[in-house]
C-alpha cells in the first residue's frame, strides 16, 4: 500500500480566495463536510458566561450524558484534542492499524508519538487483527464513508481487550445514524470513542468534542489536557444544542434527503460516487485535480486527495448554492472531458 500523502485540511478558504484572486463573499466551500444548516444559536447569552471561568455544574456533562447514553465522558476542545493527546497515553512502539485513506491527523499523531502506523484497506482488519495493539477507526470513515455493523466492532473489541488492547473509534460523523455508534457501551475496556459537534450540529468554531472511556483513562486524559478545556461560551451553546431533540430529529431526515441530492447530483455529472455520508460525497477520479482546480476558478471549494486520486464534496446550504453547483459542474467536467478527449490537461 502507498505511503498516505497529506494535503490541507478543508476549509481554507481564505487561502483559496487569495490564490484565485476572488472576493472571499463569492465562494461556496464545500470541502470540509460540515452541515452548512447547522444548530441555530439562540441570542442571550448571559453575560457571566463571558466572565467567569467555565464550571463543571453547568449543565453540559449532564446534557451529553442523556444524548450519547453513557456518563461516562469527558469534555475536550474540539475531538482534535483529545485525537493529539492519546497516543501519548500509551508506551511508544504500539502497533496502530488505521483505514487508509482517512482522516490523516490520526496517523500524524501516532507517529508523532512514536507508534508504528499501520494502513489498512477494509478486507484487511480481520486478518490482521492479531498483530495490532490499537484498531482506530473513523466511523463512519472519512473519506470513504465505509461503515461497520456495531457487531463487527464489538468482536473487534473483545479481540483487542483480551490482549489489553484498544478500539478507538472516531464517530465525528456518526450523529446521523446514532444507531451504528458505540458510544452507549461505554464504558468498556479497551474501547475509546470519540465524538464532535463540529459535523452533525455545524459547531465547528465552538471546538467542542467528548471523549468516551473508562474512568481511569478519561483520568488521565484530562490530567494530560489540564484545566478549562472548553470555553464558557462553548459549553453554553453546546449544552443546549445537545438538549434540542426537536431539531435532532429533523437534522437528520433534511441530512438523509440532502445526502441523496448530492448523489444524484454528482451522478447526473458523470462523477459517481464512491462512498459518503448524509453530509459529504467521495469521488475517485483520475481528472480530481482538474476536476478541483476548474471548481476553483468558479469560487467553488472542494477537497482534494491524492492517494488515491479522489475529491470530497460537502453539502451546499440552500437551492440558490444547489443550482450554482449544478451549473459549475456542467461547465467544469465538460470541459474536462472534452480537453480529455484532446489530449489537453485543462
Amino acid at each position: 500500500m502507498s505511503t498516505p500523502v497529506t494535503l490541507p485540511h478543508g476549509g481554507r478558504l481564505r487561502q483559496a480566495a487569495r490564490e484565485e484572486g476572488i472576493p472571499l463573499s463569492r465562494w461556496l466551500d464545500l470541502s470540509t463536510g460540515i452541515n452548512p444548516v447547522g444548530w441555530p444559536v439562540p441570542d442571550g447569552m448571559p453575560a457571566s458566561v463571558w466572565s467567569r471561568l467555565p464550571e463543571e455544574a453547568d449543565g453540559l456533562e449532564q446534557a451529553a450524558a442523556a444524548y450519547y447514553g453513557t456518563d461516562a465522558l469527558l469534555p475536550v476542545a474540539g475531538s482534535q484534542a483529545a485525537i493529539q493527546a492519546l497516543p501519548g497515553l500509551l508506551p511508544p512502539g504500539r502497533r496502530v492499524g488505521m483505514l487508509h485513506p482517512s482522516y490523516a491527523e490520526h496517523a500524524h499523531a501516532w507517529r508523532l508519538a512514536g507508534h508504528q502506523v499501520i494502513p489498512l484497506a477494509v478486507e484487511e482488519i480481520e486478518s490482521r487483527l492479531d498483530g495490532l495493539d490499537v484498531l482506530l477507526l473513523v466511523h463512519p470513515n472519512n473519506p470513504t464513508g465505509d461503515t461497520f455493523a456495531p457487531s463487527r466492532l464489538q468482536a473487534w473489541l473483545a479481540d483487542l481487550a483480551v490482549r489489553s488492547g484498544w478500539l478507538v473509534v472516531d464517530e465525528a460523523f456518526m450523529d446521523a445514524t446514532p444507531d451504528l455508534g458505540l458510544a452507549p457501551l461505554c464504558p468498556r475496556p479497551g474501547l475509546v470513542v470519540l465524538r464532535s459537534l463540529g459535523k452533525f450540529f455545524g459547531l465547528a468554531g465552538a471546538r467542542v468534542g467528548f471523549v468516551l472511556a473508562e474512568a481511569p483513562l478519561l483520568a488521565r486524559l484530562s490530567a494530560r489536557l489540564g484545566p478549562w478545556c472548553l470555553s464558557g461560551p462553548s459549553r453554553w451553546v453546546a449544552t443546549r444544542a445537545l438538549e434540542d431533540r426537536d431539531w435532532q430529529i429533523r437534522t437528520r431526515a433534511l441530512l438523509a434527503a440532502s445526502g441523496l441530492r448530492l448523489q444524484a447530483c454528482l451522478s447526473a455529472h458523470g462523477l459517481v460516487p464512491d462512498g459518503g455520508t448524509d453530509v459529504f460525497q467521495w469521488v475517485r477520479t483520475p481528472h480530481a485535480r482538474q476536476i478541483h482546480q476548474g471548481l476553483r476558478r468558479e469560487a467553488i471549494l472542494t477537497r482534494l486527495f491524492t492517494d488515491p486520486l479522489s475529491l470530497r464534496f460537502g453539502l451546499p446550504a440552500d437551492e440558490a448554492q444547489w443550482q450554482r453547483l449544478e451549473v459549475a459542474l456542467a461547465w467544469v467536467v465538460g470541459r474536462v472531458d472534452a480537453g480529455h478527449e484532446r489530449g489537453i490537461d485543462l
